[in-house]
């Protein structure tokens, strides 16, 4: 498990109050919902949820690659304390790369099939540093030594195709870090791949993170990668944030009915149960979110209070939670 949270680092990136909307026929219906957290550098904050609980779309946000009909409404985006959610189209694309990388899901689908892939490293290089076409190659040859590419002077000037799902992968990563952005969004970066070259990408991106000293915000709905890699972890439920905190603080003490509910359903090794613990119900649609704690028709201890009232983050030991019935026991 990694280490605790990295406090010692400068804050990169703040995002305050975030909340995102998308215009319906009947209305705007709320997708993200004051949502507030911080990155420093050299940290690994994994974001953790059920699809559809808004961990990829405050990625998306932070790229500045939301798409109409979605659009923030209220809150800001700030790097190095300067806000960067109300910079035009232009401004953002300079910023995407350079300032603000991005590692998808499908690293087949992320590159362009018909480029090399040593294409595709120079002109990222080029589009964002001012050097020449051998100094730009020089630099990807390297970048593509650094992620563990074989042979790479060889396969510099193959296409993705030749490349296994792993070695896309860690050309994708090779891409996200060719200029050294100061801020990393990583959308479930290791889901097409097998066990033991996810590991191996994982234990990359964690090296290259410390090593840049880079912000990471690491998109996934697996605890095991939250567990492997990442400093702190942040849980969203429905829009909001209902838990965040260091890694072993929340993984081995959760606090939030809902983030212990997904440490529940986690099958134990060396553990016989007759069947494996689920979280009831699904999670609720945009147009029919509950009025109070959005999670409180699944939550086994919800009361009156409960949906009537939506909580707020308050410190709870070492990590924030939003839950009526956790700050009532904190306070008896």
């Amino acid at each position: 498990m990694a280490n605790g949270s990295n406090n010692s680092g400068e804050v990169v990136l703040q995002v305050e109050d975030l909340c995102i909307e998308f215009s319906h026929r009947k209305g705007n219906l709320k997708a993200i919902q004051q949502v507030s957290f911080e990155m420093r550098a050299g940290e690994i904050l994994g974001v953790v949820g059920e699809s559809g609980a808004g961990k990829s779309l405050t990625g998306s946000a932070i790229t500045g690659l939301l798409e109409p009909p979605g659009r923030i409404a209220s809150g800001q985006i700030r790097l190095y304390g300067q806000r960067i959610d109300d910079l035009d189209e232009e401004r953002r694309r300079l910023l995407r790369g350079k300032e603000i990388g991005a590692i998808f899901q499908d690293p087949l689908t992320s590159l362009n099939p018909v480029m090399t892939v040593g294409k595709q490293l120079i002109e990222t290089i080029q589009t964002h540093l001012p050097l020449s076409y051998q100094a730009a190659r020089d630099k990807a040859l390297k970048l593509m030594q650094e992620v563990g590419i074989p042979a790479a002077e060889q396969r510099i000037d193959q296409y993705p195709h030749q490349f296994s799902g792993g070695m896309r992968q860690r050309i994708v990563i090779a891409l996200a870090l060719c200029v050294e952005p100061r801020v990393i969004i990583a959308d479930e970066p290791t889901t097409a791949l097998d066990v033991s070259v996810q590991a191996q990408v994982l234990q990359l991106l964690r090296r290259l993170c410390k090593q840049h000293q880079a912000s990471v915000m690491l998109v996934t709905h697996d605890m095991g990668v939250i567990a492997e890699i990442c400093d702190r972890v942040a849980v969203m439920y429905a829009g909001r944030l209902v838990e965040i905190g260091p890694v072993e603080a929340v993984l081995k003490a959760p606090h939030h009915p809902y983030t212990a509910g997904l440490m529940a359903s986690i099958p134990r090794i060396g553990v016989r149960e007759p069947r494996l613990s689920q979280i009831p119900g699904a999670m609720p649609r945009l147009n029919a979110i509950p009025p109070g704690c959005a999670f409180n028709p699944r939550c086994p201890h919800s009361g009156a209070e409960c949906r009537q009232q939506a909580p707020v983050l308050e410190k709870v030991g070492d990590s924030r939670v939003a839950c009526l019935k956790v700050k009532q026991e904190e306070l008896a």
